[in-house]
């Protein structure tokens, strides 16, 4: 009873509040040439779900990845990624009022490749990724947005057991923990998460933590990684082996209690699996998988942390790479890379079910999707 009756309340802060606020949904894209736009943004109709194309942004190769700065001023990006013995970080300023992306700076990104970026919740600093040099770099940001170059880089070289995919390190991920104290890195070459302290006082942040690494499943691939809301528990989606991994989270500590597929028990082989994200609410957690499935695998989140298979949603489209969850948990949107298509879907947010909502829209070699919220 006591849970019904908070997620009635939930739905009625859900129906309130969603409406005062402007939704912008932003795109990038494995565009292969400069000449050709990178980053789209959208502006998403809260009641419909349709995406309505607002600008583009050009000069930039391969935006991977995209995060938002936390008051939504600025938009950052993985560049030339996938571009031999290159790689950036880029910063862009966002305008909502004049629905306007700008090109601020780039920095070299440290390493080949870089697929991922977070940013503190103060919006002074900036982590980054490489997934080909298995590597971590930390930018300081400026108050406008400007990224300062590398203060620090941690890089890895030892590999795990599948030859092909894990010949050296591989980092896939990295994500701060629940009070911005730790980060955590998946490394998806060595089978580990590795993690630091964080110190956003020091000039150098990144910082030994006594648990320097959390070791998965051999052969399991560790992509990317997700803290439920209440920061009791850690989930780390395994890309080669198509499993979730729970932990019990305290103090940059990671103690596993579950691992469960993210696919049908009629899928014997060739897993991809790739994103995953809890709702608002942290009764629900989502897993996308790539590769024959096409799907987002849907999981109840149990008392203890623990996950129970709900069902699984067609992607409608191919290689579903991100997707992300609004913060008022109401939609769901795909970026599908191979077919190059974003689908909004909604969320019934009693039941976790999705439900393509809106008008699909084609984005070709679509890498990522994010959304923010903007107050009028």
């Amino acid at each position: 009873m006591v849970k019904i009756i908070a997620t009635f309340f939930f739905i009625l802060f859900v129906s309130f509040n969603c409406y005062s606020q402007n939704s912008y949904v932003f795109v990038g894209s494995y565009n292969s040439d400069k000449n050709k736009e990178g980053i789209y943004v959208f502006q998403l109709d809260t009641l419909t779900g349709n995406l309505k194309n607002i600008t583009t942004v050009k000069n930039i190769l391969n935006p991977s990845y995209l995060t938002v700065s936390p008051n939504g001023k600025y938009v950052f990006a993985c560049t030339e990624t996938r571009t031999p013995n290159a790689g950036s970080v880029s910063s862009f300023e966002f305008k909502p009022q004049n629905k306007a992306l700008t090109f601020i700076n780039s920095q070299k990104s440290g390493g080949e490749n870089p697929v991922y970026l977070s940013v503190h919740k103060n919006g002074k600093w900036l982590v980054n990724a490489n997934y080909t040099q298995g590597s971590v770099s930390v930018y300081p940001i400026t108050a406008d947005g400007k990224i300062n170059p590398i203060v620090q880089k941690f890089s890895y070289s030892e590999g795990s057991i599948n030859k092909e995919r894990q010949e050296r390190s591989h980092v896939h991920s990295a994500v701060f923990s629940p009070n911005y104290d730790f980060v955590f890195l998946p490394d998806l070459g060595a089978d580990k998460i590795r993690s630091y302290r964080f110190d956003y006082t020091k000039k150098l942040p990144l910082l030994e933590n006594q648990y320097p690494f959390t070791q998965a499943t051999l052969g399991s691939g560790p992509r990317h990684f997700t803290f439920h809301p209440d920061g009791k528990f850690a989930y780390c989606v395994e890309e080669i082996s198509g499993t979730i991994s729970v932990y019990a989270y305290g103090n940059g500590k990671l103690d596993p209690i579950q691992r469960i597929n993210t696919h049908t028990d009629a899928l014997k082989e060739g897993f991809s699996s790739a994103d995953i994200h809890i709702s608002p609410d942290g009764r629900f957690l989502y897993a996308s998988n790539r590769g024959e499935e096409n799907n987002i695998a849907i999981f109840s989140i149990e008392s203890n942390g623990t996950l129970k298979t709900v069902g699984y949603q067609s992607t409608f489209g191919k290689t579903p790479r991100i997707f992300t969850i609004d913060s008022a948990g109401k939609f769901l949107i795909v970026a599908n890379q191979t077919s190059g298509n974003v689908v909004v879907f909604k969320r019934n947010l009693v039941t976790g079910l999705l439900k393509k909502s809106g008008t699909e829209i084609n984005v070709e070699n679509a890498s990522c999707v994010q959304i923010k919220h903007y107050r009028n």
